[in-house]
C-alpha cells in the first residue's frame, strides 16, 4: 500500500537486464559509446523528430534546469505556474543554472490559460534595461496537480509564446502518463503543438536514473553540451544511462509501464470517489491525485501500514477534520493492494 510518490518504486527486470548488459566489456565515455547512439536514433525515431538534438542526463532537476539555462539568457525571466516543479522543488536550480534568469508564476494554479499567459507576458519586459526580459514558456505535463493539457490547450499556449517570438519547455517528468492520458504520439505532443524542447523522463516511469532532454531545433545543441559539462551531469560511464533509455523504449515499455500506473491511479480514485467523505482537488488524468479525508481515515490507514504524503498533523485533532493527502501510483502497484487499503479507509 505504497503511495508516496513513483520515483520510490522498483525497476522493471528488463532495464536492469540492459544494465547488466552495459556492464560487459568496454565501451567509449561521456556518451560516446554505441548504446548512446542507439538510444539517440531511438528517441528520434519515438518523436518523429531526426533532427532534434538529445541528451541524456541522471535528474529531472539537471534535465529542467539545463534545458531552460539554454533557452533563457540570465536576464530573461522564464513562465511557470505558480505550483512548477521548476519554482516549488528544484532549489532555484533554474536560476542557477541559466546565471540568474528569473521566474514569473502565472496564473493561481497548475494549468496556465491563455488569457493569464498573456497578462503575465504583457506585465514584463517593457521596462528596457530595467527589468527582466521576457523568456521562454514551462508548462508540466501532467501538471503538479494531476491534470493533463489537451493538444488544443498545449497549442493555445504556445501560439501566444509564439506571437511574442518566445520558446516553450514542456517539463515532461511524466511524459508517458500524459502519452497514454491522452492517447495521442509523443510528436503530437510536443513539436507538432509548439514546443521547442522537451525534458522526456524516465525515473519516475521506471527507471533507475535517467532523463532525456530533447532539443527540436539543433542550433542550441553545442550550448546545452557546454552546460552539461560545465554543470558537473555529464556522466563518464554514461553507458550505464544509454542503457536504461534503450530498455525503456525498446518494445514500447514505456508506455506499458505507464499504462500500468494510470490503471492503478484510476482504480484507487474509483475507490476514493466512492468514499462519502473524499474530496477530490481534481478528478486525476494521469497517476497521481490529491485527495482530503477525515483525519480518522488517515490514522487508520497509516496503522495499517499505507505510505503516502498528507498536508497536516494526523495524529492529533478532531478525528472529522479533513486532511489533505496526496496519491501516486507507479507501475508495479498491485491491484490486490489497492482493494486492500481502500478496504480500510471505507
Amino acid at each position: 500500500m505504497f503511495f508516496a510518490s513513483d520515483n520510490t518504486g522498483p525497476a522493471p527486470e528488463q532495464v536492469l537486464t540492459a544494465i547488466a548488459h552495459a556492464n560487459v566489456g568496454y565501451q567509449s565515455g561521456y556518451g560516446a559509446d554505441d548504446i548512446n547512439a542507439k538510444a539517440i536514433e531511438m528517441i528520434r525515431t519515438v518523436f518523429e523528430a531526426p533532427e532534434a538534438a538529445v541528451y541524456l542526463v541522471p535528474t529531472g532537476t539537471a534535465a529542467n534546469s539545463l534545458a531552460l539555462a539554454t533557452l533563457a539568457n540570465p536576464w530573461d525571466t522564464i513562465f511557470c505556474t505558480p505550483v512548477a516543479h521548476i519554482h516549488v522543488d528544484e532549489c532555484n536550480a533554474p536560476e542557477f543554472f541559466s546565471g540568474g534568469a528569473k521566474l514569473t508564476l502565472v496564473g493561481s494554479t497548475d494549468k496556465m490559460t491563455p488569457a493569464d499567459l498573456t497578462a503575465a507576458i504583457e506585465a514584463e519586459g517593457d521596462r528596457g534595461v530595467h527589468g527582466p526580459q521576457r523568456g521562454p514558456i514551462s508548462l508540466t505535463q501532467i501538471t503538479e496537480d494531476g491534470r493533463v493539457y489537451s493538444l488544443d490547450e498545449l497549442r493555445a499556449l504556445t501560439d501566444i509564446a509564439k506571437s511574442y517570438g518566445l520558446s516553450v519547455h514542456m517539463d515532461g517528468a511524466r511524459f508517458a502518463n500524459a502519452i497514454v492520458a491522452l492517447g495521442c504520439t509523443p510528436a503530437e505532443m510536443t513539436w507538432k503543438a509548439g514546443i521547442d524542447a522537451v525534458s522526456f523522463g524516465g525515473t519516475k516511469n521506471g527507471l533507475l536514473g535517467v532523463e532525456a532532454v530533447i532539443l527540436f531545433n539543433p542550433a542550441k545543441a553545442m550550448e546545452f553540451e557546454l552546460r552539461r559539462k560545465r554543470g558537473g551531469h555529464l556522466f563518464s560511464k554514461h553507458r550505464y544511462l544509454s542503457a536504461q533509455m534503450v530498455a525503456y523504449l525498446t518494445d514500447g515499455l514505456w508506455l506499458d509501464l505507464a499504462t500500468r500506473a494510470n490503471a492503478a491511479a484510476a482504480k484507487l480514485a474509483a475507490g476514493l470517489n466512492a468514499h462519502p467523505k473524499a474530496q477530490f482537488l481534481y478528478q486525476p488524468d494521469g497517476n497521481l491525485m490529491f485527495v482530503s479525508l477525515p483525519r480518522s481515515v488517515h490514522q487508520r490507514a497509516f496503522a495499517a501500514g499505507a505510505k503516502y504524503y498528507t498536508w497536516g498533523d494526523v495524529e492529533t485533532g478532531d478525528p472529522d477534520e479533513m486532511v489533505k493527502a496526496r496519491f501516486v501510483c507507479d507501475w508495479s502497484n498491485d491491484p490486490a493492494l489497492i482493494d486492500k487499503f481502500l478496504d480500510i479507509i471505507a
